[in-house]
């Protein structure tokens, strides 16, 4: 199976992929664990040129995190898949389409065009979305990256984005509380995989 995770920076994303990971691991799957952007090595150029490098363009951001995914499910996420491992991701084509088709004025339609294709069609089993308040999420995760500074007025607009999507994908998004404890949180994710897959 496939899962993601989204939501804002400090969100809780990457404590949920391992613990799911831990938790599959347990009962003797394969698990695969990626994150966006990064993942191979030009994933990972793409992730210090994203993160850190200049102001860019939306379109040039969205085809640099586009350029990133399509390498990691080519040589990654697919083989995984298709030799029968399991694949957690730390974000994946919602995080596309909430920072770059929403927040940044796009539009979810050609960014959902754009990763599609570079992603051969593949669409995650089910997608854990982690709502937070942006500010505490902020704080949780303390802005060091572009993304991160670009201010509480983008996060607003990032949080809605996503709570958007959610109600435009109901069959593949599961919408969790993100300020849960994370045990707790990690049963309902568990919950959310049994009642989906």
């Amino acid at each position: 199976m496939f899962v993601t995770f989204e939501g804002v920076d400090g969100s809780g994303k990457s404590t949920q992929v391992e613990l799911l990971r831990a938790a599959l691991a347990s009962e003797g799957r394969e698990v695969v664990v990626t994150r966006e952007p990064g993942g191979t090595e030009l994933g990972e150029r793409a992730r210090e040129l994203v993160l850190n490098g200049p102001e860019m363009t939306p379109w040039a951001e969205a085809a640099l995190f586009a350029a990133a995914r399509a390498e990691l499910v080519a040589r990654v996420i697919l083989p995984a898949l298709q030799r029968g491992a399991d694949v957690v991701s730390d974000r994946y084509v919602d995080s596309s389409l909430a920072y770059q088709g929403i927040a940044r004025g796009i539009g979810v339609d050609h960014v959902l065009e754009l990763n599609l294709h570079v992603v051969q069609g593949l669409m995650p089993d089910l997608t854990v979305l982690l709502l937070l308040d942006p500010d505490v999420a902020a704080e949780r995760s303390g802005a060091t990256d572009r993304l991160e500074r670009e201010g509480a007025d983008f996060r607003a607009r990032v949080d809605a984005a996503y709570r958007d999507l959610a109600a435009q994908f109901p069959e593949r998004i599961a919408v969790l509380d993100g300020s849960l404890p994370p045990p707790e949180l990690a049963d309902l994710v568990r919950e959310a995989l049994r009642s989906r897959i």
